[in-house]
């Protein structure tokens, strides 16, 4: 597929960018072989492939889910201006 000096103009709009007029033709030769390029990889031959999430097999390392630090909520809410059940109170600020 290959893109006219129009089209590229048009995209340059939609997309609110500024273009010099030297700039047009060189751009939509690009565009038109990065689209040409995807047009060849439409062409390729998927049947039988299962879709992936991730293209390399690894699974994420994590670290262990063990507690670090102490539970200060006693010491923090004690100085809070209101709180009720554990949970801390403040205006509304949505009517």
């Amino acid at each position: 597929m290959s893109l006219s000096p129009e089209n590229v103009k048009q995209v340059a709009h939609l997309a609110r960018l500024e273009l010099a007029d030297d700039q047009v033709g060189p751009i939509a030769e690009k565009l038109s072989n990065i689209l040409a390029m995807v047009d060849q990889l439409s062409g390729a031959n998927t049947q039988g492939v299962t879709p992936m999430a991730h293209p390399l097999d690894m699974h994420q390392r994590l670290r262990p889910d063990a507690v670090s630090e102490p539970d200060r909520r006693e010491a923090f809410q004690a100085i809070a201006p209101e709180v009720d059940n554990g949970l801390y109170l403040v205006p509304k600020v949505i009517e």
